[in-house]
């Protein structure tokens, strides 16, 4: 029974820090208004160039970009 008890508080964990993880790339793809204006003048520039785009602002991968560009200016039809 301690057995069973103590996967259910592992599990609870495991739970946690997927919720946690979740919230930090939430965090993540909340960019300044700098870095916004940034990355629509870099990609008018450069178009579909996240990895030169995410050289010009310290601290973001070029996936974090282009997830941010594609939540935020993607035109699904």
């Amino acid at each position: 029974m301690a057995e069973s008890e103590y996967s259910s508080s592992e599990n609870a964990s495991m739970d946690s820090d997927s919720i946690e993880d979740q919230s930090k790339q939430d965090l993540e793809l909340q960019f300044s208004e700098d870095e916004e204006t940034l990355v629509i003048r870099m990609f008018n520039l450069v178009g579909e160039r996240w990895g030169l785009i995410a050289g010009r602002i310290p601290g973001r991968t070029a996936e974090e970009i282009e997830k941010y560009w594609n939540t935020r200016y993607s035109t699904s039809q």
